[in-house]
This record gives C-alpha cells, structure tokens and sequence, in this order.
C-alpha cells in the first residue's frame, strides 16, 4: 500500500525560523512549503488545501487569527498556531478562531514533529477509529468517527479537526467523568500543566454546535474538580425536539 505524502504549509515571516522549521519537517519525510506573506495566506490555503498548516499569529500584511478565522469556512485541515509564550489570550483566541492545537516560541523541533504527527494521525483517523465504535447515535446527534463528521438531525456540524476529537472522546465514554487531564493526554499525548484552557475553549464552541445550552449545559456537563461528562439520556431527549 502507498504510503500518503503529507504536504503542509507554513505561514511565517522569518525566514530563518521558517527556512528551519522546513528542513526540519522534510528530514522527517513531510513535504512542506512556505509562505511569509500573511495577506497571501488565506487564498493559498484555500487554493492547495495542504494536509496540515502551521500558521504564526505575528505577521505583515493580516495576522493569524484574521487567516484562520476567514479560512475555516474552505479548509477543514489541522492549524497548528505559533505563538508568544507569554500570550495566554492569544492562544485562547487561536483556539476559538479554530485552531487545533498551538506551540509556543520559542519553537522546540521536536515538540513542533510531535504535534504535527498527532495532528495527521487524528486527520486519517487513525486514533478515533480503532475496535470501537465507527458511529454513535444520541436522538438526533450522530457521530461518525470513519467520515470524521458529525449531524444534528439532518444538519451537518461544522466541527475544527479538534472539536471533532474532543466530541468522540466525551461520546465514546458517555456517562463517565473525564478528567482535564486524561483529556489532554488522550488528545495531545502530553501531561496537563493545569493552567492549559484549549480543552474549556473548545468545549464552549462546541455545545451550542450540537444543540446544548452554553449557560446551562445539559449534554455536556462540567463536574467541578473533576471535569466534563456527556450525559447520553439528555442527548437522546432531543429526539423530539
């Protein structure tokens, strides 16, 4: 069987770091390009639709939560987002403009192939898969894990690469606690710092898409001390809705 080519395209204006960052990826068998221009990024994501993009917040010409912002209605691939270490508010945006993931500068390498592989992997779906379940029915949320897609009755959600992750691994094990930190580990394969927000952003983004109440969530419920659960018999109440 042919092995994919991934193809990822990272956005950066230095070229130093970016040139890097490049040799790096391609010496670990992913084929890359660049483009430092920010006012040029979105049309070219939209246009090559690359497997995986790495985008900087900081750049001339639109900046990185404009791009994702205005790409994630035309490209449904992972960004991973560059960002200032000390720019927790960034980071929180990045992930509400639907980001997946972010790495913080200054850029560790490995770090960087680590997140990037998980990315892909969850991308071919070969972490949602596995023996379980292919597809999950709560009244009238389904969510298939093969197609990576989710519907409310029959109205397809607009979920990023990692509010699709976050929403199998609650409905998988639906009606058991999930702690933060077994939800990072099984989403980013790190332990949780306790400090971390991305997992409480995308639950926020992710309740009003399959029909919960932000205000007072009934299908996804915050625990407090111990985390989210998703409550499979109010899910399937809104059958009838």
């Amino acid at each position: 069987m042919e092995q994919h080519i991934w193809h990822i395209l990272i956005v950066e204006d230095d070229q130093r770091l970016a040139e890097l960052t490049r040799d790096y990826l391609q010496s670990n068998g992913l084929t890359v390009a660049i483009e430092a221009d920010g006012g040029q990024a979105a049309a070219r994501i939209l246009k090559e639709q690359p497997d995986l993009v790495i985008l900087d917040l900081m750049l001339p010409g639109e900046d990185g939560l404009s791009i994702c912002r205005k790409v994630r209605g035309g490209y449904d691939g992972p960004i991973l987002m560059l960002t200032a270490r000390t720019d927790d508010m960034d980071q929180v945006l990045g992930l509400e403009m639907g980001a997946d993931d972010y790495v913080c500068k200054p850029v560790r390498p490995r770090l960087l192939l680590a997140r990037v592989r998980a990315l892909l992997r969850r991308r071919e779906g070969g972490e949602a898969g596995g023996e379980g379940p292919r597809r999950l029915q709560f009244g009238r949320l389904v969510i298939d894990s093969a197609m990576r897609e989710a519907w409310l009755g029959e109205q397809s959600i607009e979920l990023t690469s990692a509010e699709f992750d976050l929403l199998w691994l609650l409905t998988v094990n639906a009606g058991r606690i999930l702690s933060r930190e077994e939800i990072f580990n099984a989403l980013r394969g790190i332990e949780y710092d306790g400090q971390d927000r991305s997992i409480d952003v995308r639950i926020s983004r992710i309740r009003p898409k399959i029909g919960d109440d932000p205000m007072h969530p009934r299908l996804i419920k915050t625990v407090r001390s111990k985390g989210y659960l998703f409550v499979a018999e109010a899910a399937e109440a809104l059958g009838g809705c």
